[in-house]
């Protein structure tokens, strides 16, 4: 989840230029735009992120739109990260030549907005009658507005959960039930910890997503409501990262850093390193497939918890560059509908394990066979009347690499107190917010 700073975002948006020189609630087409006066369709790109099984399902909805009518055509291209793919959004809107349609990162959302990047939906939807907007979760919704306007509609979202080998669970004697509260995790995390056997209990990549999620458990947050102020230095935040020391300290929790650290985490424990796992409910499929060629049994937990039950919303929104042609709002509006109506919505989540993001689709019978069989789906699902929206402040993607740069310094260094940790970054941090 974690985010380039918007000005570094903006030079490797620079380098890339240098180096490169739109639902009614089934298929969300019918008032699609007429092709061009020599009968040709309207031509669109739509860029994405993440490969795999993400990748996949994005390449098949957008098949799926292209055959359903014959006057839009969307071209799908991957561009990486959220990270990339911002940059590269950037870059390619300075130079002219954006897609009409992209994913914005949630906490991502307000920068887009606010540079002028992305096109205000409101009136879009506000005039569509096809579109029933009170059918998306409103758990989903709090990143899809900027000042009041609507800038992007909830398509990949997700929530971080904790995944368990049940199969060592039952090996090492443990409830196959799941951690339900902090003091139960690390009981489960010391269980699985076996120093022979080059186990630990748990490993989890150094991570503002997990830390924002602890925060919350612990009855904080990262900014306060209005994103004006820093609030992770607080006893909070404290009691978030004392956690993941002690945790280290003793050997029950493996802390990775770096780009590649939540790849590394996921090898720990789908090759059996470590007996539990915090992921996105997005990797749920890929995880389960894994599991299976691995040759043990994988469930899904609500993250356990501490004062408090919350947890962050995550993903992506679909959003539509700004300044397009009449003709191409049009078919970018109708494309952005058909990618997140019901029926695209029940497919994305039985394919991938993201969230149903409409209500509808959690409520089809599609979704209902999916959670009878794989009850792991749901769990996610339940999970979304705890979530909260993340920060989107301007300076946030500043902020996080701030903080995340001095968790990892504690965490390296143990003589460092906790209280020094968390001020060190809000000091740095309050001096972009002023």
């Amino acid at each position: 989840m974690k985010k380039l700073s918007f000005l570094v975002v903006m030079a490797i948006a620079l380098m890339v230029l240098a180096a490169c020189s739109s639902s009614g609630e089934s298929k969300g087409n019918e008032a699609a735009p007429s092709a061009g006066a020599e009968g040709e369709k309207v031509e669109l790109t739509y860029w994405y992120a993440w490969g795999d099984k993400i990748g996949e399902n994005n390449e098949n909805l957008v098949k799926q739109f292209n055959e359903s009518q014959d006057k839009i055509h969307v071209t799908a291209e991957f561009q990486g990260t959220y990270d990339e793919l911002h940059a590269k959004t950037q870059a390619a809107f300075a130079a002219g030549n954006a897609p009409e349609v992209t994913q914005n990162e949630i906490a991502s959302i307000g920068i887009f907005a606010k540079s002028g990047m992305t096109q205000d939906l409101t009136a879009l939807a506000e005039n569509d009658p096809d579109i029933n907007m009170d059918d998306f979760n409103q758990g989903l919704m709090g990143n899809s507005y900027v000042e009041g306007k609507l800038y992007g509609l909830p398509y990949l979202r997700s929530t971080p959960i904790l995944y368990m080998n049940t199969t060592m669970a039952e090996e090492v004697g443990l409830d196959p039930a799941g951690p339900k509260t902090w003091e139960e995790f690390q009981e489960y995390a010391k269980a699985f910890t076996d120093e022979e056997k080059g186990r630990v209990g748990v490993s989890m990549p150094i991570d503002i997503w997990f830390f924002e999620a602890f925060i919350a458990q612990a009855g904080g947050s990262t900014m306060n409501e209005d994103s004006t102020e820093v609030t992770f230095n607080s006893e909070a935040g404290a009691e978030a990262y004392n956690l993941w020391r002690d945790m280290a300290k003793e050997g029950t929790m493996k802390l990775s850093s770096g780009t590649e650290a939540g790849e590394k985490t996921r090898q720990d424990f789908v090759n059996g390193h470590s007996g539990m796992h915090f992921a996105s409910t997005a990797d749920l499929s890929y995880l389960l497939q894994l599991a299976e060629e691995q040759g043990f049994e994988l469930n899904t937990y609500f993250w356990p918890s501490g004062k408090e039950a919350k947890v962050p919303t995550g993903g992506a929104n679909l959003v539509m560059t700004s300044g397009l042609e009449e003709e191409k709002q049009k078919a970018a509006w109708e494309f952005i509908k058909f990618m997140t109506a019901t029926e695209q919505t029940a497919y994305a989540s039985e394919f991938t394990g993201y969230l149903p993001s409409r209500k509808s689709a959690a409520e089809s019978e599609r979704i209902q066979a999916l959670y009878e069989e794989k009850p792991q789906f749901k769990v996610a699902v339940d999970q979304l009347e705890n979530g909260v929206a993340r920060p989107m402040a301007e300076n946030y993607p500043e902020i996080v690499q701030i903080l995340i740069d001095e968790l990892t310094r504690g965490i390296l260094d143990e003589s460092i107190p906790t209280e020094e940790v968390l001020d060190n970054a809000a000091e740095k941090s309050s001096a972009l917010l002023e």
